[in-house]
């Protein structure tokens, strides 16, 4: 992730990946990039333009002569549509622009991952219904039977496991909890009530007119994954 500013970088965009599954660092100048590159290997990366020691335009030429392989999104807020064609271009594969949403940011990353790594086979959660639900870039990516998908956080794809796990069965708010905190007395219960809601809301945004996602509450009990 190179972004200069340091507040968007470390208190937005680097927890805010963190959270979808994502294994990140942060630079905030080309130099500092390019010496974690020396130190570690990336997927993907993150780019903004306007940049204290070099252009990013400049930088994704660099990146593309040494990392040919490499993932490249631009994050930019530059509208202007001659550096949106140059960045293209040169090789950029998705060109965004801020402010950032971290959840369209995620789904642009997981979507480029599983174009760079070939067709990525999908886990169809476990029921026989009629155009499965399934996750997909092992389980960061809920996708509706009619294809269309949604990025999944750390804490909605460990309870969306957990509910699949025992498809049809109703889980316990307890057992969901603990496959989220080690010390379940830490966790406000009402954190899970926003959690399933997120997951809810998100199934409905990509549902169309397919089959509803099927995670129904169990009155007294917790929630379930129905058949």
């Amino acid at each position: 992730m190179l972004e200069d500013d340091e507040s968007l970088r470390e208190e937005i965009l680097l927890p805010g990946l963190h959270d979808y599954g994502f294994d990140v660092a942060g630079a905030g100048s080309a130099g500092e990039l390019y010496r974690t590159l020396l130190a570690r290997r990336f997927d993907l990366a993150v780019l903004d333009i306007g940049l204290p020691d070099e252009s990013g335009l400049s930088v994704v030429g660099h990146l593309r002569q040494l990392l040919p392989d490499l993932g490249i999104v631009m994050l930019t807020a530059n509208s202007a549509r001659e550096d949106r064609i140059d960045a293209l271009s040169q090789g950029v594969d998705a060109y965004l622009q801020k402010p950032a949403d971290v959840e369209a940011l995620a789904l642009t990353l997981r979507n480029l991952l599983r174009r760079l790594r070939g067709a990525v086979a999908a886990t169809p959660l476990r029921a026989s219904i009629p155009g499965y639900w399934q996750l997909q870039s092992d389980g960061w990516c809920l996708a509706a039977p009619g294809g269309r998908i949604a990025a999944l956080t750390v804490s909605e794809r460990s309870v969306l496991r957990q509910l699949d796990l025992r498809r049809g069965q109703a889980v316990s708010r307890e057992k969901l909890i603990a496959s989220l905190v080690e010390d379940i007395n830490d966790f406000d219960p009402h954190r899970l009530e926003m959690l399933v809601h997120r997951l809810r809301r998100k199934a409905a945004g990509i549902a169309g007119d397919g089959p509803a996602f099927p995670l129904m509450s169990s009155r007294g009990l917790g929630y379930l994954l129905a058949e």
